[in-house]
């Protein structure tokens, strides 16, 4: 007598289904769009940790008059149309000649060359819908007081997460990832300056 071998359609059923839980289990556990979202937070605060660490080098390095690190009632932003310290500026270049969106000599007289080897972009300023990219801003042309603001994207990194940097950054704005020496620096309230719940 010669016997079958294989599975049962019932059987089938059984293992498609748990397969089916499981799977679904995995992905609401796991979530990877709150991880993809998370990575780029974490990409923002390096970034912006960065800049301003850069910055201060640059200022304290070159005895750097304090126009030199920008020109207050402007934004200056990796995107276009960012109105958050006052007017936009036109430059979206990431170069750290002076000519990029931040527009400070890196390259100029530092000891040692440039602190960094361009300027930072947002992670999600392509696939964004025109809230996520940073602002750069100063307060006037008598001190070297700057700010530098990003929009967190991830429940973790945003307002009241477990790892909130909104909140807990010392600035002024609880919606907003702000760094900088002019923490009080004000952020506009206009349709150009994070739409989605920053401002």
């Amino acid at each position: 007598m010669k016997t079958k071998k294989g599975f049962t359609l019932l059987e089938l059923l059984i293992v498609i289904g748990i397969l089916a839980i499981l799977s679904t289990t995995v992905i609401l556990v796991i979530n990877p769009a709150q991880l993809l979202k998370k990575a780029r937070d974490s990409q923002r605060i390096s970034d912006l940790n960065t800049m301003k660490t850069a910055i201060a080098y640059y200022i304290t390095e070159d005895n750097a008059s304090p126009t030199s690190i920008g020109t207050a009632s402007l934004t200056y932003s990796d995107v276009s149309g960012v109105i958050c310290f006052g007017a936009a500026t036109g430059t979206q270049a990431f170069t750290t000649d002076g000519s990029g969106w931040i527009p400070i000599d890196f390259d100029g007289e530092l000891t040692g060359g440039s602190p960094i080897g361009s300027l930072p972009h947002d992670p999600a300023a392509e696939i964004s819908t025109g809230n996520h990219y940073y602002a750069y801003g100063v307060a006037n042309a008598d001190d070297y007081t700057f700010k530098l603001v990003a929009n967190m994207e991830s429940t973790y990194y945003s307002t009241s997460g477990g790892g909130d940097a909104e909140t807990n950054d010392g600035g002024i704005n609880p919606s907003l990832y702000e760094v900088g020496t002019g923490m009080t620096l004000a952020i506009a309230t206009t349709s150009n300056c994070f739409t989605d719940g920053g401002v």
